[in-house]
C-alpha cells in the first residue's frame, strides 16, 4: 500500500504517493481548495486510484518548534481527514519545505508562472520524502 503526502495551502493542496515499497514520493498533482469542502471528493478518488492507506500532512511550525495558527489549521485539517476517510493521518514537520521547492525550482530557471503550478505539488513531495526517509533509518 501506498502513503499520500499533503501540502495544506490556503488555495491549493498539493499532493504526493510514494511508490509501492515506500521508498520514494512522486508529485501527482494539487487539489483546489473549496469553500463548501468538497476537496474531500477528490482525496477519496486519490485514495482509491493510488491505492494509499496511509496519509501523511505537513505541519508548518514556527522556527523555534511551536505551533502557531497556520500550524492549528493544519492539524485541524488532518483531524477532519481522519475522520472522513477512515484512514491512519500522520502529522510531518514540514519547516521550510516550499522554500526548499521554491529555491529547487529557481535554480532550475522555471518560469515564476510555471513555479506556482508546481510548487505545492513539489513540495508534498519534499514532506512525504522525508517521511520516507524517516521511516527506512529506524
Amino acid at each position: 500500500m501506498r502513503i499520500m503526502g499533503l501540502d495544506y495551502g490556503d488555495r491549493r493542496i498539493g499532493v504526493a504517493v510514494s511508490d509501492a515499497f515506500g521508498w520514494t514520493a512522486q508529485g501527482v498533482g494539487i487539489v483546489e481548495k473549496r469553500r463548501d469542502g468538497s476537496e474531500i471528493d477528490s482525496f477519496v478518488k486519490l485514495l482509491e486510484e493510488h491505492e494509499v492507506s496511509e496519509i501523511v500532512v505537513g505541519l508548518p511550525k514556527n522556527m523555534n518548534g511551536t505551533i502557531g495558527p497556520r500550524g492549528e489549521i493544519c492539524i485541524a485539517f488532518a483531524q477532519d481527514l481522519q475522520q472522513k476517510l477512515n484512514v491512519p493521518v500522520h502529522l510531518w514537520d514540514e519547516r521550510l519545505t516550499t522554500v526548499a521547492a521554491e529555491r529547487t525550482l529557481l535554480e532550475a530557471d522555471v518560469s515564476r508562472k510555471k513555479r506556482k503550478l508546481v510548487v505545492d505539488k513539489m513540495a508534498a513531495t519534499l514532506i512525504l520524502q522525508n517521511y520516507l526517509d524517516s521511516k527506512t533509518k529506524r
